[in-house]
């Protein structure tokens, strides 16, 4: 029950605090933090995009090679020791 409650106190915060600053953020005629933006900007961030899921999926790729070779170390070490 004070779980549930606190569920949708956290909602309705949410939902007030978005509609309190919804003004604010479409006030200046949809211009934003960054300020206009035209073409070169849309072209940077989309490569910027393309850019940092290339390297996380690398990266990601890289991780989990050490963790599978770290896992299968472990299992050869356990089985070497089990064999008397």
């Amino acid at each position: 029950m004070n779980r549930a409650r606190l569920m949708v106190l956290s909602l309705a915060a949410s939902l007030v605090a978005l509609l309190v600053l919804s003004p604010v953020a479409m006030g200046a005629d949809g211009e934003g933090l960054y300020g206009r933006t035209d073409d070169k900007v849309i072209t940077f961030f989309a490569f910027g995009v393309i850019i940092f899921f290339t390297v996380f999926v690398i990266g990601m790729s890289i991780l989990q090679n050490r963790l599978e070779t770290r896992k299968e170390r472990a299992r050869a070490d356990i089985e070497r020791l089990r064999k008397p």
